[in-house]
């Protein structure tokens, strides 16, 4: 069988699945309304429901673990709550403690900085507070680990809770200028 690969941009408000179990009382967002995909699609890792980004598809499950193992760097823009201070930021790097199920779990070591720039993505379907409501800024996170809601939780830890988060990067391969809702197939991920 040959195995296909695509990277899309996962909007705002999409599950990072092709089928859900719940019981229909809400129609939710399904990554295969984003394209034709062969029957054995699944998402490499995922985003929630309210985060955005690059996400890989694939029909190699080999490829699949690879990507979401603690090898491959992601990198997160993320829009926060206020003017992150330079202490915030090192206490990121250097890693705080999270919940993770009810349990403490100290993040790894990770690199942070501050975006001197408002990094320019498409509007988002559910628009964010603006700034009369006080100010925001703009952090990257790359992380190789990948534990539910880290980032939103490693900001929140910190006093600046997450307002939008858009992976950017997962290994070698960028989101680059795609559009929320893109898909581009590709011969192999780049990592």
């Amino acid at each position: 069988m040959q195995h296909r690969y695509f990277k899309i941009y996962k909007p705002y408000g999409y599950l990072s699945q092709f089928i859900t179990n719940e019981r229909p009382r809400k129609k939710k967002k399904l990554l295969g309304e984003l394209g034709d995909f062969p029957d054995e699609t699944m998402s490499v890792g995922r985003l929630d429901q309210d985060s955005e980004g690059l996400l890989f598809l694939t029909t190699d499950g080999k490829a699949s673990a690879e990507v979401t193992g603690n090898k491959i760097e992601k990198e997160y823009y993320v829009q926060v709550d206020g003017q992150i201070t330079l202490e915030a930021i090192k206490k990121i790097q250097l890693g705080v403690e999270i919940s993770i199920n009810g349990k403490s779990y100290n993040t790894l070591p990770c690199k942070a900085f501050i975006l001197e720039e408002r990094p320019e993505f498409p509007e988002r379907a559910k628009k964010i507070r603006d700034e009369r409501h006080g100010p925001t800024s703009w952090i990257s996170v790359t992380l190789v680990e990948g534990k539910f809601r880290q980032v939103k939780k490693m900001t929140a830890a910190v006093g600046f809770p997450t307002l939008r988060l858009v992976r950017v990067r997962i290994g070698n391969e960028k989101l680059d200028k795609m559009d929320a809702g893109e898909v581009i197939e590709l011969t192999v991920f780049s990592y």
